[in-house]
């Protein structure tokens, strides 16, 4: 029986060489990558791709990132496409056609396509002179190196080169187009992620809930604001309504002395962390942990429009 630790020398083995291929195919990418993105960032139509088994796994994984990113992409599969499927490539798109090989008999029909209506092709495969990168306007060539499995045959680095590629590609894109995170947040609303993007405005307690005194409230007063407002806080404002300080109950503990004869304006911290309404959640939690404090205001410009208290946070699933 084969030990445990043998296991994980194998392990071992298989990423290393499947990072080195990968630092070989970032020392010399293709000659073709650039022109490829600039006609992709051109494109009136989407961007399809297309592989069978392993490569198709692949393809299909590339264009969902592609399309989350900002580049309209979708995967049609080389069989459906030669039954009917091939009208959903139009002119105006890109095809992107996957074969490690570049002799997949299956693709046939998909490069013959785009031939006949001027449809633009980029090939991804370790042979550049195979029958698809022949065809191919844009050769997408990756290195041809040993895959990682002992027998040398398994889909391993060829399949993680074009996956390298492919990301690659959707983020030289991203950057590209300036992708910002709010659009990105509109492609991901679900799930943990989709939490982190979501901005403050939406999760925020608002303006009515703000507990407010003025820097001249009595503390006795204040101390009753702070209680009502449920968060352990009072924010404090001037005459034009601008803030100006946040009492907590820290602050009560360090001015325990003669607490009650004094006023708001005596005892709060003066300039607070603030959030803004536009600030992502993920953002407004590592202040909150970075400060060490459980709730924020949230200021436009200077003037407090809500509050966040941590727990709301952490229901939304920011973590």
């Amino acid at each position: 029986m084969t030990k445990p630790t043998d296991h994980t020398a194998t392990a071992a083995r298989v990423l290393i060489t499947e990072a080195e291929a990968l630092k070989t195919l970032a020392a010399g990418l293709p000659d073709d990558f650039a022109r490829c993105i600039d006609t992709i960032l051109t494109l009136p139509g989407r961007v399809v791709l297309a592989g069978i088994g392993k490569s198709g796994h692949v393809a299909r994984k590339i264009a969902s990132t592609l399309a989350s990113t900002g580049t309209p992409a979708f995967f049609v599969h080389p069989a459906e496409a030669s039954h009917g499927d091939l009208g959903m490539v139009t002119p105006g798109d890109l095809c992107i056609l996957l074969s490690n090989s570049g002799e997949t008999a299956e693709l046939r029909d998909l490069i013959a396509h785009c031939a006949r209506f001027g449809i633009p092709l980029a090939g991804m495969s370790r042979n550049p002179d195979s029958a698809l990168m022949q065809a191919a306007g844009f050769r997408l060539t990756i290195p041809d190196l040993p895959e990682a499995c002992a027998i040398g045959m398994a889909p391993t680095t060829s399949t993680t080169l074009m996956m390298g590629l492919g990301d690659a590609l959707a983020v030289a894109l991203m950057e590209a187009r300036r992708f910002r995170a709010e659009e990105f947040r509109a492609f991901h609303p679900g799930g943990k992620l989709g939490a982190q993007l979501t901005q403050v405005r939406q999760v925020m307690h608002g303006a009515d809930r703000l507990p407010l005194v003025t820097e001249e409230t009595p503390m006795t007063q204040a101390i009753l604001t702070m209680t009502a407002g449920g968060f352990g806080i009072a924010a404090v404002v001037d005459g034009q309504g601008d803030l100006k300080g946040v009492v907590s109950d820290g602050d009560l503990r360090r001015h325990m002395a003669g607490l009650m004869d004094r006023r708001a304006g005596e005892i709060c911290s003066r300039h607070p962390v603030t959030a803004t309404p536009d600030m992502l959640a993920a953002e407004a939690l590592a202040i909150l942990n970075r400060n060490k404090i459980t709730v924020l205001i949230v200021c436009q410009g200077a003037r407090p429009v809500g509050i966040l208290h941590l727990h709301d946070l952490l229901r939304l699933g920011v973590m």
